[in-house]
C-alpha cells in the first residue's frame, strides 16, 4: 500500500513537473522536448530529486508513446501516398544509408574495433528515432509542408533496412550460423510483405474492424490495435514502429479522423514520458565530458561561427572548465594541434580571418586610399614598404604576410601597377622587423647566444 502510493505521488509529481516544462516551451516558442529531457535528468539518478519505483510504468509508458507517434503519423497519410513516396525517394534513402551508416562504420574501424564492431556502428550512426521525428514533426507544425512526405519516406525507408539489420546483427554477434541468419531475415521480409499488402489493400476493412459509433468502444479497438500490431511487429524482429505507422496508414477516411481526434491527448502524454525516460536513464555526471560537443555543435549550426574558431572557443571553455589553468590553455592548444603545426596552424588561420575581414569590411580599401593620399601613385612600393614595417613591429611575419595581402592586392590595384611590385617592399619590411626586433624569434635566438 505504502509503495502504491509513493508511485503515485511521484508519477503525479513527473506530470504536474511535465505539464509547466511544456508550457515554459510554448511560452518561449520551442519544442518542448528539450525541457523534458532536462526534466528526466533531475528526476534521474544522480539528479534533484531521485525517483525510484516507477521505473517499470515509464518503460512501458515511453514504448505505447513511440507507437502512438507513429501512428498518428500514419494517420495523416494514406497508402498510396506512402507507396508513392518510397519509389520516387528510394534513392534518397540509400544516399542517407550511405552517408550515415559509413562514418560510423569507418570510426569503428579507426578504433580497431573489427568488422563485427564496423556493423554495429554503421546501425547505431544509421538510424533515426522515429519517435523524436514525429514529436519534432509535430510540435514545429511541419506536418503539412511540402518536403514532410519525403522526410517520412526516408524514416520509413530507415526502418525497413533496419528490419532487415537488426536480425542479421543478432544473428553475426549470437553466433548463429548462415541458414538461422537467413531465417530471420526471410522472416522480417514476410511480415513486412504481409503488413504492406494488408495496408494496401485491405485497408478499409481494417478501418471498419477498428470503427466504433461509441467513443469508448472506438478508443479500446485502435488503441488494442495499435499495440497489438506493434508487439507482434517488434516479436518478429520487425520495428514496433514500422507496425504501429502502416497501421495508421490502412486506417482512412472518417476513421482515421476520428481516430486523430481521439488519439491526440494520449500521443502527447505518453510521448512526454518516451522523452523523459532518456533523463531518467541518463547520469548527471556523464554530461561535462560531452557538453563541449554540444557546444561545438550549437556555435557552428545555430550562430554559424566558422568550425575552427568554434573549434577554438570550445577547446579553451573545455580546457577552462575541466580545471586547467588559462595560462597553460595556449600551450596544451598547440601540443595537440602538434607542437610547430600546431602554433603555425592557429596563427595561419586566424591571421587569414582578419585578413579576409580587413577586406569584406573595406577596411584595406580605405587603407589603401590613405597611403596612396600620403605617398602618391609613383611612391606606392614605398608607402607599402613603410606600412609592413611599422605593421611587422607587433607581429610575426607570417600573420603580417596573410593580414597585408588584401591591402597589398589594393594598393596595386588602384595604383596600376604589378602585385609583385608591391608585395617586395612589403615582404622587406616584414623580413627587416623579424630579423632586427625583439621579440620575434631571430632577434630572442641571438641574444641567446
Amino acid at each position: 500500500m505504502q509503495d502504491t502510493a509513493t508511485s503515485l505521488i511521484e508519477l503525479g509529481a513527473v506530470f504536474f513537473g511535465l505539464g509547466i516544462l511544456g508550457r515554459l516551451a510554448w511560452k518561449v516558442g520551442i519544442s518542448p522536448i528539450p525541457l523534458y529531457l532536462v526534466g528526466g535528468i533531475a528526476f534521474g539518478d544522480g539528479g534533484l530529486v531521485p525517483l525510484h519505483g516507477i521505473e517499470a510504468f515509464t518503460h512501458l509508458a515511453s514504448e505505447i508513446g513511440v507507437v502512438l507517434l507513429l501512428l498518428l503519423l500514419g494517420l495523416e497519410y494514406s497508402a498510396g501516398e506512402l507507396v508513392t513516396g518510397l519509389k520516387r525517394s528510394w534513392s534518397a534513402g540509400l544516399v542517407d544509408l550511405v552517408l550515415n551508416a559509413a562514418p560510423g562504420a569507418l570510426v569503428a574501424l579507426l578504433l580497431g574495433w573489427g568488422p563485427m564492431g564496423a556493423l554495429t556502428m554503421a546501425g547505431v550512426t544509421y538510424i533515426s528515432s522515429s519517435g523524436i521525428v514525429a514529436k519534432v514533426l509535430g510540435d514545429l507544425g511541419r506536418l503539412g509542408n511540402r518536403e514532410t512526405p519525403v522526410v517520412l519516406s526516408i524514416l520509413v525507408f530507415e526502418d525497413l533496412a533496419m528490419a532487415l539489420y537488426l536480425p542479421i546483427l543478432t544473428a553475426v554477434l549470437g553466433g548463429v550460423s548462415l541458414l538461422g541468419g537467413l531465417t530471420a531475415v526471410g522472416i522480417s521480409l514476410i511480415v513486412i510483405s504481409v503488413v504492406l499488402v494488408v495496408a494496401l489493400k485491405f485497408g478499409r476493412y481494417v478501418s471498419a474492424l477498428v470503427d466504433s459509433p461509441d467513443p469508448e468502444v472506438f478508443l479500446l479497438r485502435l488503441l488494442g490495435a495499435a499495440l497489438l500490431v506493434a508487439g507482434i511487429a517488434s516479436q518478429l524482429q520487425v520495428s514496433a514502429a514500422v507496425g504501429s505507422f502502416l497501421l495508421g496508414i490502412a486506417i482512412s477516411g472518417s476513421t482515421a479522423q476520428n481516430a486523430t481526434r481521439m488519439l491526440e491527448p494520449l500521443r502527447d502524454l505518453f510521448a512526454a514520458v518516451f522523452f523523459v525516460v532518456f533523463g531518467l536513464n541518463t547520469d548527471p555526471s556523464e554530461i561535462p565530458p560531452v557538453l563541449g560537443f554540444a557546444l561545438l555543435l550549437a556555435l557552428v549550426i545555430r550562430t554559424k561561427l566558422h568550425a575552427f574558431v568554434a573549434l577554438l572557443v570550445v577547446s579553451v571553455v573545455v580546457g577552462v572548465g575541466s580545471g586547467i589553468s588559462p595560462a597553460d590553455v595556449p600551450a596544451l592548444l598547440e601540443e595537440g594541434m602538434g607542437d610547430t603545426m600546431g602554433e603555425i596552424a592557429i596563427i595561419v588561420a586566424l591571421g587569414a580571418m582578419l585578413g579576409r575581414l580587413m577586406q569584406e569590411t573595406g577596411a584595406a580599401e580605405v587603407l589603401s586610399e590613405r597611403l596612396l593620399a600620403a605617398f602618391g601613385q609613383r611612391r606606392a612600393p614605398l608607402a607599402a614598404g613603410i606600412t609592413a614595417l611599422l605593421f611587422g613591429i607587433p607581429v610575426f611575419f607570417d600573420v603580417g604576410f596573410i593580414i597585408m595581402l588584401p591591402l597589398i592586392y589594393s594598393v596595386a590595384q588602384r595604383s596600376d601597377r604589378s602585385v609583385i611590385s608591391i608585395a617586395l617592399p612589403a615582404v622587406g619590411g616584414l623580413a627587416i622587423m623579424h630579423a632586427v626586433l625583439p621579440p620575434h624569434p631571430g632577434p630572442v635566438a641571438a641574444a641567446g647566444l
